[in-house]
């Protein structure tokens, strides 16, 4: 005789498989999920854990390119109907390393404010001036004076909202200094000026910190930043445990669960400076792409990490 069960019941069960060790309480910050599709919002065990946060990153161009457009209206309006707040990140237009081009500021105040118009009246009053700034996929990632340009320009144009200002990855590279974290965060805030010093959000991208188990990343992006502003509060906007990445981290979902924990056990160490983290992504791809850090499997089957972050959430008692 076959046994079959509903995704939300398999959820359930994992939960309640994960290791008394882990713990079942809230977290210290507060908790979203990254990912560009709009179905998540409809998944049974994406409602079952009372997310209430979403980051969704486009194209900085996005206006102007009709698809683009009708993705990120499907998704803001799928994430409003389901009660969830979307964190709207401004990225590249070409993901290919060192192939971007870079914006004028001229371009940038015309195409996100026009994106800023566009959907800060459907709910959209979070936003991100450039994602993982100091990444070589992004065309920022030689220019942190340029970066900090587009935040003064989001200032302006975006009043009322919440800007994450600097959003950088914690790596640190010896082929090229200053795109290590700590040297771009001195670049952004010395063309910054007085007004990085009144930035309220600073984004941070730890997935080497959290997948290998590490501590001084997170201290040193926090250090960076106290040097110039004593009050902005971090944000992990990009974050996660990973099912698989190129030949550094073979497929497993058992080590995937235990860096997803990490990751909270993580972010309640820094707790008094890092009030909210975005676990990236929700569909994984079973291992099938270079990149794979899904809560739950291609077809929608939870994995190991989501009964993780459902015990994180309180979901697990």
């Amino acid at each position: 005789m076959s046994i079959r069960m509903s995704l939300p019941l398999l959820a359930l069960v994992l939960v309640l498989l994960v290791p008394a060790s882990a713990p079942a309480q809230s977290p210290a910050v507060a908790v979203g999920i990254g990912d560009q599709r709009l179905d998540m919002f409809a998944d049974a065990n994406f409602q079952a854990l009372g997310v209430r946060r979403a980051r969704y990153f486009i194209r900085w161009n996005a206006i102007r390119n009709r698809t683009e457009l009708r993705k990120a209206d499907a998704y803001v309006a799928a994430a409003r109907a389901a009660n969830v707040r979307v964190l709207m990140h401004i990225s590249t237009d070409d993901l290919r390393r060192r192939r971007a081009k870079l914006p004028s500021v001229a371009a940038y105040r015309r195409n996100v404010g026009a994106l800023v118009r566009r959907f800060q009246p459907r709910g959209v009053r979070e936003w991100g001036t450039w994602n993982e700034a100091n990444h070589d996929t992004q065309p920022t990632f030689r220019s942190a004076r340029r970066a900090a340009q587009y935040y003064l320009e989001m200032r302006r144009f975006c009043r009322g909202c919440t800007i994450v200002g600097l959003d950088v990855l914690d790596q640190v590279s010896r082929l090229e200094p200053r795109i290590s974290f700590d040297n771009y965060i001195e670049a952004w805030f010395e063309a910054a000026g007085t007004a990085g010093r009144t930035l309220s959000v600073i984004g941070i991208h730890n997935y080497s910190e959290v997948n290998r188990r590490l501590t001084s990343r997170t201290r040193g992006i926090i250090a960076a930043v106290r040097r110039h502003n004593r009050r902005a509060k971090f944000w992990y906007t990009e974050t996660g445990g990973l099912a698989e990445f190129a030949q550094n981290f073979p497929c497993s979902e058992r080590r995937q669960a235990s860096r997803t924990q990490y990751m909270f056990d993580l972010a309640r160490r820094y707790r008094r400076d890092v009030r909210r983290l975005y676990v990236y992504n929700w569909y994984g791809t079973d291992c099938a792409t270079r990149f794979d850090a899904g809560l739950v499997s291609a077809a929608g089957v939870p994995r190991p990490a989501y009964a993780i972050v459902a015990r994180n959430l309180g979901r697990g008692r």
